[in-house]
């Protein structure tokens, strides 16, 4: 059974006057094995890594000392004492008196706590009544008396107290996949032991990009919004460097509304918005120019730097613009939805103008692509991938770069993964997307599991970033990819009110789960074996559009066993008239079948 121990509100962001995060609070874990591995030696496996200490309730009465070993990593049965670049490993010793309780944590890490900082934000901070926290799986003993049990230990575990393990679910004929949504759905939940959504353990501060990939993921498994705008608050006062990242917090405020429809959090902080358009660098044509500083050393593009796919930086930078351009178009819409409609015009005007020059200046029609930059005819995937994820391919020159941005693999990072997939899910490659996320090699999430982590990591492998965190949730992307596309539900108008059903079955034959909504979850089935057919359960007062996949066969669509009027557009059926409630709905083939059973 889990034990509530305490909760407390995140003191540092509630002290500094932001917007309060999520409720934290520690739980008690109770180990999933205990062997003895040598001598005195006992080693204790509680499943899963998490983020906390451990509490020790000794059953002798005499004092002893005993030395307690954590760590992340197992290396040949033992706790691996020297593990690669930032994974985890602590020791400390105690004393136990008596059957006193006794929380067991090592010394705090200066790494993780500073405060203050000539380079980075400060760190942010658990609450000090919890003593030192960190992630492991692993505890090794040494010198308990007699047989420790079950009884004798818990680990007290740091999560969001609003956290929610039947908020979301998903499930497919994919076993593989199945293990990586469980993979990625949990280290959303692990990461949130600090109120804030933070860059796994070695700084332990927010970064924008992070932020953003952890709230579409969080939005996608549980039902808290606070923690999001928390961070967004956060990172307004603690603003980081990279080009990038400025637009995200654009993205933020952007799925924040697009999720709630809340204008009033929106309101209060739509014009602390606009310097992060970074319009000061911007030229005649309309696009945005690096000097020589932001080429060296703040456009971003992917990370660790060995990720860019040979990408050749210029002044006129593509990833750089294709950020930027879906940031105008983002502020022209949460300018309309304020009222601010002379500004959302001259945002969309921008936009337009900027995206012209775009199209006129990187694209190469013959190639099938977008060049890394102005003066350069190198494109590396990322030129692509992005301007395909925000929707800024011309419909003609779609199925081009498509196969252009497919040609690379995976040849990006696990940040730009997230663009990737999308823009693959977004344009009927769904096929390509699923099997990228469970390639073989070490270059997919399937890799991460083979390896054995129960928590995302920074990169795809050590050798790629050799100073990477295991506790890493930008990593999780499949969290959210595969409830907005697999399943195929994304909110089509603010809140929810109105939702878009669009599955990518790919090559599986069926797919289920519920998806978390501010109205409540959508919960759906389908099954593409013989035919296509599915069932819906929208929420009260949600309505939904259906665009469902068109089989080569198929003759039109039924609802509820009643054929109704729908369009067919390229590799979809388009629904005309909205659905509610309960739908069960088939792609009806030229030999009549029969309704999915409920």
């Amino acid at each position: 059974m889990i034990k509530i121990l305490f909760s407390t509100i995140f003191p540092a962001i509630a002290l500094a006057g932001f917007s309060l995060a999520g409720p934290v609070h520690l739980v008690d874990e109770p180990p999933l094995t205990i062997k003895k591995v040598a001598g005195d030696v006992v080693l204790i496996d509680f499943g899963r890594v998490a983020f906390g200490n451990i509490e020790l309730i000794p059953s002798s009465t005499a004092g002893h000392d005993v030395t307690v070993h954590f760590g992340e990593d197992l290396e040949n049965g033992r706790i691996n004492r020297k593990p690669p670049g930032t994974v985890r490993y602590a020791v400390t010793k105690a004393n136990l008196k008596g059957h006193s309780p006794l929380v067991v944590a090592p010394p705090a890490d200066e790494r993780n706590t500073q405060t203050h900082s000539k380079t980075t934000p400060p760190a942010v901070l658990t609450p000090p009544e919890w003593g030192t926290v960190l992630p492991f799986r692993w505890v090794e003993i040494e010198g308990w008396p007699g047989e420790i049990q079950s009884k004798d230990i818990v680990r007290r575990s740091a999560f969001l107290k609003t956290w929610d393990d039947e908020a979301a679910a998903f499930e497919s004929s994919d076993e593989m996949l199945n293990r990586i949504w469980e993979l990625c759905r949990y280290s959303i939940k692990a990461t949130t032991f600090a109120g804030v959504y933070v860059d796994g353990d070695r700084e332990r501060i927010p970064y924008e990009a992070d932020a953003y990939l952890n709230q579409l993921s969080h939005y996608a498994t549980d039902t808290d919004i606070l923690m999001a705008r928390g961070t967004f608050d956060w990172l307004m006062k603690h603003p980081t460097w990279p080009t990038e990242w400025a637009f995200h917090m654009i993205f933020m405020a952007h799925a924040d509304y697009r999720h709630t429809g809340d204008t009033g959090w929106l309101s209060s902080r739509y014009e602390s918005l606009k310097p992060k358009l970074l319009l000061h660098r911007a030229g005649t044509d309309g696009l945005l120019v690096s000097n020589t500083a932001q080429i060296k050393r703040d456009d971003i593009v992917d990370w660790p730097k060995n990720e860019r796919d040979g990408y050749v930086f210029k002044p006129v930078n593509t990833v750089i613009n294709a950020f930027y351009i879906r940031s105008l178009q983002m502020m022209a819409e949460m300018a309309s939805a304020l009222g601010k409609d002379e500004e959302s015009t001259g945002y969309s005007a921008m936009a337009s103008k900027a995206h012209a020059a775009f199209q006129k200046l990187l694209f190469n029609k013959t190639a099938g692509g977008y060049r890394d930059g102005v003066g350069t005819d190198h494109m590396s995937q990322h030129a692509s991938l992005f301007p395909l994820a925000f929707g800024l391919v011309p419909d003609q020159y779609i199925p081009a770069v498509v196969d252009t941005v497919q040609k690379h693999d995976m040849a990006c990072s696990v940040y730009a993964a997230q663009y990737l997939m999308e823009g693959l899910f977004a344009n009927e490659a769904g096929i390509r997307a699923l099997e990228l996320i469970c390639a073989p090699g070490d270059r997919s999430w399937r890799h991460m599991l083979d390896s054995g982590t129960t928590i995302t990591w920074e990169a795809w492998d050590m050798k790629y970033k050799p100073n990477q965190d295991w506790n890493h949730s930008w990593g999780a992307a499949p969290a959210n990819l595969l409830p907005r596309f697999v399943l195929g539900a994304e909110p089509l108008s603010p809140g929810w009110k109105q939702a878009r059903i669009r599955p990518n079955p790919g090559n599986l034959k069926f797919a289920n789960g519920k998806i978390p909504t501010p109205a409540g979850p959508v919960i759906l089935e389908w099954n593409n074996e013989s035919f296509f057919r599915m069932n819906l359960e929208l929420p009260k007062g949600m309505t939904a559009r259906l665009e469902l996949p068109a089989h080569p066969d198929s003759k039109g669509v039924a609802i509820n066993g009643r054929s109704v009027p729908a369009k067919r557009v390229g590799a979809r059926w388009l629904v005309n008239e909205e659905v509610s409630g309960r739908v069960s709905a088939e792609v009806e083939q030229h030999q009549p079948s029969t309704v999915m059973d409920r």
